[in-house]
């Protein structure tokens, strides 16, 4: 591999490894931040530089007391104790579930570092190279694959309480399914009550002039996809 050398124990090598974790974890966050999304350069940067270190550390012990440690548990407990920084970044709505990806990145993050803190340089970049074309062309594909599913998410608001049995009536009439329901009611009269659910439509409807149908249903204001 080219980053072979990169393997021995030297100064250059140490200094060369934390600048590249630095370097990669810095720029994982700011594909990240660039999309306003959790995490940010400083965040993956310190969690990719710091896993490096872990792994150093645990190099520089196995050659200090060579066969009295093992070099692999530093990196697995890295590898499972960096989730709290992932869950902080998980954010829970309602039934809505934001932060997941941002999580991820920070996981895959640290994993970079173990991997150019022991010398993996080549990993390290392949990976990171590969994460960030991921992030970036899987959008696309899932969008195109969504266009053909028959499931939505829909952000309804409504006039009346009413409204919602009227709304599930006519689903079910039309032979809907609700996968997921969710009624968030005013707490003061006079106010529009939101609807969150998730639905499948039968495949003999066609799904955009349905969801259009369902925003002239009476006492329905606004119907989205999100």
């Amino acid at each position: 591999m080219f980053f072979a050398s990169l393997t021995e124990w030297t100064f250059h090598n140490v200094l060369l490894r934390m600048i590249t974790a630095l370097l990669l974890g810095g720029l994982i966050g700011i594909d990240r931040g660039a999309k306003k999304r959790g995490g940010g350069a400083r965040t993956d940067a310190a969690v990719c530089l710091g896993a490096a270190m872990v792994m150093m550390t645990a190099q520089y012990m196995d050659i200090r007391f060579p066969g009295s440690t093992d070099i692999s548990r530093m990196a697995a407990q890295v590898v499972s104790g960096v989730g709290f920084l992932g869950a902080g970044s998980i954010i829970v709505a309602g039934r809505q579930v934001k932060g997941l990806t941002s999580a991820a990145s920070i996981w895959i993050c640290a994993c970079v570092g173990l991997a150019a803190g022991i010398g993996f340089v080549d990993g390290a970049v392949l990976v990171t190279v590969v994460l960030l074309v991921g992030l970036h062309i899987l959008p696309f594909i899932e969008e195109k694959a969504y266009q053909y599913s028959r499931y939505a998410r829909l952000y309804i608001e409504g006039e009346e309480n009413r409204t919602a049995s009227v709304l599930l009536s006519r689903l079910k009439a039309d032979g809907c399914k609700i996968d997921m329901y969710d009624v968030d009611k005013p707490k003061t009269g006079g106010q529009s009550f939101t609807i969150r659910m998730t639905i499948y439509i039968p495949y003999r409807l066609n799904k955009q002039e349905y969801l259009r149908k369902l925003s002239e249903i009476e006492g329905v204001m606004f119907v989205d996809v999100i």
